[in-house]
Parts: C-alpha cells; sequence; structure tokens
C-alpha cells in the first residue's frame, strides 16, 4: 500500500512539513463515497509516488484536524504543498477527474 496513515498527532510532520506535495483524503468508515474514492487514489498514489505523497485522515478518529481545514462534507481531498493547503476536491471523483484537477502537482 502506497498511501499512508495520517493523524492529529502526526499531520505536522506527515503532511505540512513534507518535500513533495501531499494528497490528504478526509475520510470516515461509514462513508460510502469514501469507501469507492480509496481505490482511486491508492492507483494515484502508486502511479504518481515520485511527484506526489497520499495521506488518508479519519475524520472521526481526528476530528482536530478536519475541523482546522474546514472539513464539512466528506470525501474531501485537499492538497498541500510547503506546509499550505493548495487545493480541494469535494466528493468521490474517477482517477481521470482527479488528475486533471489536481495536474499541476502531478507533472
Amino acid at each position: 500500500m502506497s498511501t499512508i496513515n495520517v493523524t492529529d498527532q502526526d499531520f505536522q510532520e506527515k503532511v505540512l512539513n513534507s518535500d513533495k506535495p501531499v494528497l490528504v483524503d478526509f475520510w470516515a468508515e461509514w462513508c460510502g463515497p469514501c469507501r469507492m474514492l480509496g481505490p482511486v487514489l491508492e492507483k494515484m498514489s502508486e502511479e504518481h509516488a515520485e511527484k506526489i505523497t497520499v495521506a488518508k485522515l479519519n475524520v472521526d478518529d481526528n476530528p482536530q484536524t478536519a475541523s482546522t481545514y474546514g472539513i464539512t462534507s466528506i470525501p474531501a481531498v485537499l492538497v498541500f504543498q510547503g506546509g499550505e493547503k493548495v487545493a480541494t476536491s469535494i466528493g468521490a471523483k474517477p482517477q481521470q477527474a482527479l488528475e486533471s484537477e489536481f495536474a499541476q502537482y502531478l507533472a
């Protein structure tokens, strides 16, 4: 598995301090669309491993980080680069749509 799990405790270290862009999937176990998006992001993390890191953050287990970034609907994929949130995608989407949205971080 190429995706990493992040928590409120290690978000700063694994995401904000990363030297490459990090796509963070804000999800929950009970969320059907989140479960559909999981394999798509896993595939992206394998295909673009040299360019990006893909991380998953369970919003039920880590409410502090979800609240900090104003996550009100899931799945939400946020891209962080240089410690800043630089892009957002809400909802389950096919891989092609996500790659198009985040093309500048995958190039």
